[in-house]
């Protein structure tokens, strides 16, 4: 049975609405598991945003290629437009979240998480490249 192409651009961005979710409900919880030693705690949380939004572009670009050229700057501009304003929104609703705060700063390694994920998956589609054209 094939899935259309409009199905699997549904389901597509179903995979996306669910990474946000998810994204969503960990920023409502008022208080995450620390771990003992503080300069661990912040480099394993700092790790799981970056990670977070590294998968949301992923995602995100996954959505938006053109089937045609899954290369394309638009696919990962705007991929990358989605993943940055959502970090934005998440820094915001951790705000009026008891128990948490908003920190300017996890936007940062939320968009490097977003520009590391660009990078892997530029650097697959070369290698696919490469190994189509031998």
């Amino acid at each position: 049975m094939s899935v259309s192409r409009t199905g699997r651009r549904v389901l597509r961005w179903f995979v996306v609405v669910l990474w946000m979710g998810a994204i969503f409900c960990l920023s409502a919880q008022p208080d995450l598991p620390h771990h003992p030693e503080a300069a661990l705690d912040v480099l394993i949380k700092k790790l799981g945003h970056m990670t977070e939004y590294a998968v949301l572009f992923a995602l995100a670009w996954w959505a938006w290629r053109d089937d045609h050229d899954v290369a394309s700057w638009r696919a990962f501009l705007l991929a990358f437009g989605v993943a940055a304003l959502y970090a934005i929104s998440d820094e915001a609703h951790q705000y009026f979240v008891p128990g948490r705060n908003s920190q300017p700063l996890d936007v940062g390694f939320d968009v490097l998480g977003s520009v590391l994920s660009l990078f892997v998956i530029r650097h697959v589609l070369r290698a696919g490249e490469v190994r189509r054209a031998r």
